[in-house]
């Protein structure tokens, strides 16, 4: 591998030496500029590149490891796993992915992945509900309503979804719960400017009462719709549409 690329940026000194390291590594992979199957330098050699401690290196590569992003054995070295083996719910891949992904793609997987899962985890926190959940629910919602900024409003939207996936009471769905901090913030800066805010506000209201009410199947018709609007603004806001396979 290029070893220049494990000593780009090596002068953030900021953040704690192995958390430094592992970012570093693990961007450049999801990135791409290790590929899977490449071999990292020995620990000596990486100390040596980015002038640290060989525990640092070592608590780096554990991270590595633990995200599923590195496989290593005594006797072949550390190595880069194929990107099927990786923990693609992990905060820190995540957060490479949002930042390294073209937005088109990254708003065409994402979609794949909310219509998929959220129309069902709806339908569930519906059924699964408790009291406090709903009011979390109806609180996020009453504060995406009276949002006057942008940043107001989608903090909102993000903390009315995870609400919804929380309610599930289903651990399956809370890893998808966590992913939206980072994956959700570009899509609903997107559409957050547009015009059609007072309809976004009425699809959410009708599934936030849907929730309340213990209606599953209207949950699940509520969620469809939001999505569906929320692709077409999107098409629109972009003049293009992301969620075509090219």
């Amino acid at each position: 591998m290029n070893e220049s690329i494990l000593m780009a940026g090596s002068g953030d000194m900021a953040r704690k030496i192995h958390t430094r390291l592992a970012d570093q590594i693990g961007r450049s992979i999801v990135r791409g500029e290790i590929q899977p199957g490449e071999s990292l330098p020995s620990e000596l050699r990486i100390c040596d590149m980015m002038n640290v401690s060989r525990t640092a290196v070592r608590e780096a590569l554990r991270v590595l490891v633990g995200k599923g992003l590195l496989l290593s054995r005594p006797k072949s070295g550390t190595k880069v796993r194929d990107p099927e083996h990786w923990n693609h719910l992990d905060p820190d891949i995540l957060r490479w992915r949002v930042e390294l992904d073209d937005t088109d793609v990254l708003l065409r997987k994402l979609f794949e992945l909310r219509f998929a899962v959220e129309p069902a985890a709806s339908s569930a926190a519906a059924t699964a509900r408790t009291a406090a959940d709903a009011e979390l629910i109806k609180k996020a919602f009453e504060e995406m309503a009276a949002a006057e900024s942008m940043e107001a409003y989608v903090d909102a939207d993000i903390r009315f979804h995870k609400a919804i996936y929380q309610a599930t009471h289903n651990q399956f769905f809370w890893p998808i719960a966590q992913m939206f901090e980072l994956a959700l913030h570009q899509s609903f800066r997107i559409t957050a400017p547009g015009d059609h805010r007072s309809r976004a506000i009425a699809e959410h209201r009708a599934l936030m009462e849907a929730i309340v009410a213990r209606e599953p199947e209207d949950a699940h018709a509520a969620t469809v719709q939001l999505l569906k609007s929320t692709t077409k603004d999107i098409v629109r806001l972009r003049g293009s549409d992301p969620f075509k396979r090219k």
